[in-house]
């Protein structure tokens, strides 16, 4: 399969070693199910026409963009003067600094990149970059400027490449204490967490994500190969499941523990990163 066009290209550097490199989105969505917007007897597409409260319809070249800084209060910003605020990241991805992957919480972590040498003059600079952060079991921090946002990147070695991995802000990530402080510290009966235990180790297994696939999208691509036939489907609500009731929770765990299948045999994964991300450990 082609790589297809690169999400960003320019430059990686550590120190004074620098390299020209370009960033493919790991992920493909493009085969997720999409609807378009139809009128009801025509079924001719809806198009959605920009309208000025006192104008009517207008043309899309007549639009600029606006920031509201009090309700009904804007600034018009042009895009040159977008494109004056350039940082040096618009180009360059530099490297700040190297930290072990566990120090980044989870919650930071967000959309996969792979990061590749642009052109065969980057590929020993690319290398010996990689190979470095390999051995000393690191992983790297850098800004990119991308889609109109700097963002943070963590760059780890995989296989015989790199990948970077956007990284949340801050100001992005709620404080899990506002929705967790509520929950009540009661240690919960010691017999029952026992019997938990056990239903977890006989549902151990290795991570395959050959067998997790989005099981409403095929659902969804199920009924649309039937319409296309001209053939209808009964709509029924899925039932709700019943909330397991304090008193009977030892008889569910219990049920649950000789309803559980064996633990699935361990399958080597195909491939294996050298870092994972991992949750760093909790403060507070």
């Amino acid at each position: 399969m082609a790589a297809g066009r690169p999400t960003w290209q320019g430059h990686l550097r550590l120190s004074l070693v620098t390299c020209p490199i370009a960033l493919y989105t790991a992920t493909d969505a493009s085969g997720d199910v999409h609807f378009n917007m139809l009128h009801k007897k025509t079924h001719n597409r809806i198009r959605m026409i920009p309208t000025d409260p006192d104008l009517g319809p207008i043309e899309r070249s007549e639009i600029v963009k606006g920031y509201e800084y009090e309700k009904g209060e804007y600034v018009v910003i042009t895009q040159d003067e977008i494109d004056s605020v350039r940082l040096e990241s618009t180009r360059t991805i530099d490297i700040e600094r190297f930290v072990p992957a566990d120090d980044i919480d989870r919650l930071y972590w967000d959309n996969p990149y792979f990061l590749v040498p642009d052109g065969k003059l980057a590929a020993e600079a690319y290398g010996v970059i990689r190979e470095a952060m390999t051995k000393e079991g690191q992983v790297a921090l850098g800004r990119v400027v991308m889609h109109q946002r700097e963002r943070l990147l963590a760059i780890e070695p995989r296989d015989n490449g790199m990948v970077a991995w956007s990284l949340r802000s801050n100001r992005e990530v709620r404080d899990a204490a506002s929705y967790f402080d509520a929950i009540p510290d009661k240690k919960p009966d010691a017999a029952m967490i026992q019997i938990a235990q056990k239903i977890i180790e006989q549902k151990e297994g290795p991570f395959d994500p050959e067998q997790f696939n989005d099981r409403y999208e095929d659902a969804l691509r199920a009924l649309i190969k039937e319409k296309q036939k001209g053939k209808g489907r009964k709509v029924t609500a899925p039932e709700e499941p019943e909330d397991t009731n304090v008193v009977d929770l030892m008889e569910a765990l219990r049920a649950s523990l000789g309803k559980t299948p064996a633990k699935a045999p361990a399958k080597k994964p195909a491939t294996k990163a050298a870092h994972k991300p991992a949750a760093r450990k909790k403060t507070g």
